[in-house]
């Protein structure tokens, strides 16, 4: 190690000092009451997951309010919708189950950690459940709880993150369609953005 990092758990803790009683002690070990209430008014989530060889992966998730499903304290539904067929996440759950979440709410500062274990369904009954404009989910992921808890609000409000003043006037960052023919050969600008808007059109569901 050198003078400049960080390369093993004692170094780091004598770094931080002890963690606050009430950091360790809020961790429950299934979805109570609020974490549930928080879910259901929670229109976007993002999921870190990672292979078998540590390779990470995070994807965002967004619908109306309560499209993440309560089955259980122990138990979550997160449906996935049409997308770009990439599947990473499915991909690396398959390899290695451990995911973790973080519910986020316009308006809200606070957020709701979730982390657990997490396998495909496609399980009929519950993918009807989810049902949007006629259209059933790809699969579901189901999350078994193994820990939940509300962390502090200091990130938002450092970033003042949902003041109108934080947004950007889009027109000083190049569209998608701009980048996609920056970064990949044989693309064109104008028509890539089309077919974004196309499909954000057709295939939302």
């Amino acid at each position: 190690m050198s003078e400049t990092t960080i390369d093993d758990a004692a170094t780091l803790r004598a770094h931080y000092g002890e963690v606050h009683p009430l950091a360790v002690n809020k961790v429950l070990s299934a979805l109570d009451k609020h974490c549930i209430h928080f879910i259901g008014i929670a229109p976007f989530l993002v999921l870190g997951s990672a292979a078998a060889d540590g390779a990470a992966d995070v994807s965002p998730k967004g619908d109306a309010p309560g499209f993440v499903k309560v089955l259980d304290p122990r138990r979550l539904a997160i449906p996935d919708r049409r997308g770009n067929n990439r599947a990473d996440t499915l991909s690396n759950v398959i390899e290695n189950p451990h995911v973790a979440l973080i519910f986020m709410v316009p308006g809200m500062n606070e957020t709701l950690r979730v982390s657990g274990r997490a396998e495909i369904s496609i399980e009929p009954a519950l993918l009807e459940e989810m049902v949007m404009q006629g259209k059933r989910p790809n699969c579901a992921l189901i999350v078994h709880v193994d820990e939940a808890f509300m962390h502090c609000p200091k990130a938002f409000v450092r970033a003042k993150l949902w003041a109108a003043e934080s947004q950007i006037d889009r027109k000083s960052f190049p569209t998608l369609g701009r980048i996609l023919a920056d970064q990949v050969t044989g693309v064109d600008a104008d028509d890539a953005d089309e077919k974004v808007d196309e499909d954000k059109r057709m295939n939302l569901y």
